[in-house]
């Protein structure tokens, strides 16, 4: 037990330092800039800016106020309360954040199966070159990775019967807590901060709930349990909901943002990518409510899509390919290292994975809740559009399924069989 937390303390500094030295690499590099690609990371800025300035949380001109969850703004905040707008200060906050990522895949690992697999799938995380300088970006992937992990974890500790070590034998039971509820409602209070991060992680709660019926016995123990967890994810979303129902006129418990992002991946000119240029284009928000714009660009993907059934079908292979692609798509990222130091990452983390989903695959949420999230991503943003930047979140968790396949391999080399 000293020994693994020794490990755990020294991989954490070894995130930690990379990270640090990210954060200084990439300011010297932006200079006056927020982000080396421009978007995002300006609207975050300003939002945080309201923030700390008591104004209405609210961007740009007309006034669009339901457009970002509030989350990474008010981490952003929290820099700029404390250091002014000071561009490194919260590059080096996002580095902690970043370190903390790589800390809940270690308890989501040591949860699901043991330690070991916990401090390896930390130490994978830790010296990711992706995670690492994506770390310090000026956007939300990274606390939306921290949060969802932990969200993650939450769920393995409600979903105990997980095997404790795959190196034991499946079906190892761990124990269950006599606090039964406690861990759907923070389930579900975990969703809802991730969601505070980033909307698109809202329908893993129904969508945890409809898996943990069907698989759970007994199901109707486990119907109230996942009930618990709905209940924890609205109440905890309803505040901003509230809100928004103040400013709009509608419920809404994400934003107003996703029709126009559905129309940026179903449109005459999409091509996988993310081009928002209609929008600015087209200036629906001079004469229509924010409500309305999200409506009318819904609307108008949807009626594309049915008009142009094949154009449709092959946007979504397009953007399933630059959701999977070992390389980054954007040409601020072009060149032999940048490929090699993505795909040299991510193309042994899927090899390991299918390993380690191979070692698990009798126990259901063992490989569902670390292999869950880049599926779930996948299927939402074959719709939308496709990017890298959208599944790195989900390789956190999946370096803890990556975590099983490299164990095992350690095993083999030792002439020990790990896969029961």
């Amino acid at each position: 037990m000293v020994q693994g937390r020794a490990w755990l303390i020294a991989i954490l500094i070894v995130a930690l330092v990379g990270r640090l030295v990210a954060a200084y690499a990439v300011q010297q590099k932006v200079g006056d800039r927020l982000c080396l690609i421009a978007g995002d990371a300006d609207g975050y800025w300003e939002l945080a800016r309201t923030i700390v300035a008591g104004k209405p949380f609210a961007y740009a001109d007309p006034p669009r106020r339901v457009h970002r969850m509030p989350g990474f703004p008010a981490v952003l905040a929290l820099s700029m309360t404390a250091f002014g707008e000071s561009r490194l200060a919260p590059r080096v906050l996002l580095a902690i954040f970043g370190t903390a990522a790589c800390g809940a895949v270690y308890l989501l690992g040591r949860q699901l199966f043991d330690e070991r697999v916990g401090l390896i799938a930390c130490g994978m995380t830790a010296i990711s070159p992706v995670m690492t300088g994506f770390s310090v970006l000026l956007l939300s992937e990274t606390v939306f990775a921290l949060t969802l992990t932990l969200s993650l974890w939450c769920a393995a500790k409600w979903l105990a019967d997980v095997p404790r070590s795959v190196s034991e034998g499946l079906g190892t039971r761990g124990p269950r807590s006599r606090f039964e509820l406690l861990w759907p409602l923070a389930t579900g209070i975990g969703i809802a901060v991730a969601t505070y991060m980033r909307p698109s992680w809202l329908l893993a709660g129904p969508v945890l709930a409809v898996f943990a019926v069907l698989l759970r016995r007994p199901r109707a123990k486990t119907f109230v349990e996942a009930a618990v967890l709905l209940l924890g994810l609205f109440v905890t979303l309803l505040p901003w909901a509230w809100r928004n129902h103040s400013v709009c006129g509608h419920w809404v418990f994400t934003t107003l943002w996703s029709g126009p992002s559905l129309y940026d991946g179903l449109n005459p000119d999409a091509n996988g990518d993310s081009n928002m240029d209609f929008f600015d284009r087209d200036n629906l928000m001079a004469t229509m409510t924010e409500w309305d714009v999200d409506q009318h660009y819904k609307s108008e993907a949807w009626r594309y899509a049915a008009k142009n059934p094949g154009h449709a079908v092959e946007l979504t292979f397009r953007k399933l390919w630059r959701y999977w692609k070992p390389w980054p798509s954007a040409e601020q990222f072009g060149g032999v290292l940048p490929t090699l130091l993505v795909a040299g990452f991510f193309v042994p983390v899927c090899g390991l994975a299918t390993r380690g989903w191979w070692l698990t695959r009798q126990q259901p949420w063992a490989w569902l809740l670390p292999l869950g999230p880049i599926l779930y991503f996948a299927a939402i943003h074959a719709v939308f559009v496709g990017s890298l930047r959208y599944r790195l979140p989900a390789e956190y968790p999946l370096c803890v399924l990556a975590a099983v396949g490299l164990n095992d391999w350690f095993g083999r080399q030792r002439g020990k069989k790990t896969d029961g």
